[in-house]
C-alpha cells in the first residue's frame, strides 16, 4: 500500500475529483483583442449571432449573407534577398466569399479602418441591414474583432463564425482561392 501510494506521488496521479476543471471559453471582453489572436476565443459577441457550421452553411446556401474572411494577408519576408521573385501564397477560403485582410486587428490603422468601412459600404450597397458572417480560422480572435467593430459601424445583422475556414474545410464544404479585395 505504501508502495502504491508512493508511486501515485511520484507519478503525479490525482484523484478523479481533484482534477482542474476545463476552463471553457474566455469570457467577452469589452473592446478589442489587441495580440495573441490565435488563442481561443468567448462563446459570445454581445450584439452578434454566433455560427456553428451547419447555421453558417444554411446561409451561405440561402445566400443570405455576405462572408467576410478577415484573415492577415501573409507579408513578403524581410530576408529575401534583393531581386528574389515573392509570390504571395494562395488564400483558400469559403466559396464565394471576401477577403478583407489585416480588418480584425485590434487597433487598426488609419488606412485600414478605411478600407473596411468604404469596402462593407460597398459590398452592403450602404444597405446597414444587410447581413454580414465574420470568420478567419478556428481560435482566431480577427473575425470576433471585425465583427464587434462592423458592430460598432451601425451593421444591424452581424454574425460571427468562430470556426472560421477550418470548420467549413473540416466539414467538406465548398472552398475556393481568393486574392484580397483592393
Amino acid at each position: 500500500m505504501a508502495r502504491l501510494a508512493a508511486l501515485k506521488a511520484a507519478l503525479l496521479i490525482l484523484p478523479l475529483g481533484a482534477l482542474p476543471a476545463h476552463a471553457g471559453p474566455p469570457p467577452e471582453p469589452s473592446g478589442y483583442r489587441l495580440d495573441d489572436y490565435r488563442a481561443p476565443t468567448p462563446a459570445t459577441l454581445a450584439g452578434a449571432t454566433v455560427l456553428d457550421t451547419a447555421r453558417a452553411e444554411a446561409l451561405w446556401k440561402q445566400r443570405g449573407a455576405i462572408f467576410v474572411d478577415v484573415l492577415p494577408h501573409p507579408p513578403k519576408p524581410a530576408e529575401l534577398p534583393a531581386g528574389t521573385l515573392w509570390r504571395d501564397p494562395p488564400h483558400e477560403t469559403i466559396a464565394g466569399a471576401v477577403w478583407l485582410p489585416e480588418v480584425g486587428r485590434g487597433a487598426l490603422a488609419a488606412a485600414t479602418e478605411d478600407y473596411f468601412k468604404r469596402s462593407l459600404a460597398e459590398l452592403t450597397h450602404g444597405r446597414r441591414e444587410q447581413a454580414l458572417v465574420f470568420f478567419c480560422k478556428k481560435d482566431c480572435w480577427m473575425s470576433w474583432n471585425a465583427a464587434k467593430r462592423a458592430l460598432g459601424y451601425g451593421y444591424s445583422q452581424v454574425y460571427w463564425y468562430g470556426d472560421g475556414v477550418d470548420g467549413w474545410k473540416g466539414a467538406g464544404l465548398a472552398l475556393e482561392t481568393i486574392k484580397p479585395r483592393p
